[in-house]
């Protein structure tokens, strides 16, 4: 009796969102039909292509070569901060490699107060969500954050690239987005779009995000990828469709080649036993997880993973010795 009580509480608003995602995954599969039928009468689509839903339209036009901005949403503490000091690190080496569009880099920083790093990092202060609003989910400072910066920082790049703390970029990156199509990822949210849809988008990610959040039942069922969730509802509430690119980033420990892949986001723990075998679930012999630096950084020259062990890992933790080993004062300035 009591499941059956509980069912019928189920809230109207999670509904919504759920028949939202019904429709959306059952339009993408019969996209993926279409284009296989297509690829079979001769006209050069294939399911393979490391674009998915792209319109015939993008694909003509090819890569784009206006540069793009990218911000960088953070908080003031020790975790947030040396991410972002590697993920800058890796931004300034890319950034005039060939093949890279990349602009002007921003540190949004959401604290609502300057921190030890503005004069390291590019960096634009904004208010957090009033006490208590974001109910100890943090990351729901995220749009209100964009709100905050695009209503009054001069951007003078068109588009613009929402990045996290724990990105790497491991290859340089083109401006993939074309017009009003934005190009993003299935698997978290970089996502690169014209400045003109995020001012569209963002305040109603900002509104969906504290339903989301405010209603039991969804944030339940979305957990700690729900800001995520809202920014694909905001999206699709306003018509936006993206290019999901296979390609645009890769996580480790799950995806096991870097390729020609441009991003590493490194959100889950690499534990592995002395054999190379993956551990997930348990604490390996070896491991690198993000998570054991939460009141300061990770020490310089982290320890090689055993051989075995995927090439995303490897070159991960190389990219963070390589950035460790050249940031100046590593150790100091978050201890601060």
């Amino acid at each position: 009796m009591t499941g059956r009580k509980n069912m019928g509480r189920v809230s109207p608003f999670f509904l919504v969102l759920l028949s939202l995602g019904f429709f959306f995954a059952t339009y993408n599969l019969l996209t993926l039909v279409i284009q296989y039928k297509n690829s079979s009468s001769g006209n050069g689509l294939e399911l393979s292509d490391s674009i998915a839903n792209m319109p015939h339209e993008v694909k003509r036009l090819g890569k784009s070569n206006l540069r793009y901005h990218v911000g960088l949403t953070a908080t003031d503490t020790p975790y947030s901060q040396w991410q972002c000091r590697i993920m800058y690190y890796w931004y300034k080496k890319m950034k005039d490699m060939p093949g890279s569009d990349m602009g002007k880099f921003t540190r949004i920083l959401h604290s609502g107060k300057a921190d030890n790093l503005m004069d390291e990092i590019p960096t634009f202060v904004v208010d957090p969500l009033p006490e208590g609003l974001d109910r100890g989910y943090i990351v729901l400072n995220r749009p209100w954050a964009f709100v905050q910066w695009l209503e009054k920082a001069t951007i003078d790049e068109e588009y613009i690239l929402m990045a996290e703390p724990d990105h790497i970029f491991v290859n340089p990156l083109p401006n993939l987005a074309h017009g009003e199509h934005p190009v993003g990822t299935m698997l978290t949210l970089p996502t690169k779009l014209s400045q003109s849809i995020l001012e569209e988008i963002s305040p109603t990610w900002v509104n969906i995000s504290l339903r989301m959040k405010d209603d039991h039942e969804t944030d339940k069922a979305f957990g700690w990828v729900l800001e995520m969730y809202a920014y694909a509802v905001a999206s699709a509430l306003h018509g936006v469709r993206h290019i999901l690119r296979k390609d645009f980033m890769i996580q480790p420990p799950w995806d096991l080649e870097v390729g020609k892949r441009f991003i590493i986001h490194y959100t889950y723990g690499c534990d592995y036993n002395l054999k190379g075998e993956l551990t997930y679930g348990k604490i390996g012999e070896w491991r690198f997880d993000k998570r054991s630096y939460l009141s300061g950084p990770p020490p310089k020259n982290l320890s090689l993973p055993p051989p075995g062990v995927p090439e995303s890992v490897v070159r991960l933790v190389k990219m963070v010795n390589e950035a460790t080993a050249n940031i100046p004062g590593w150790e100091s300035i978050n201890s601060s």
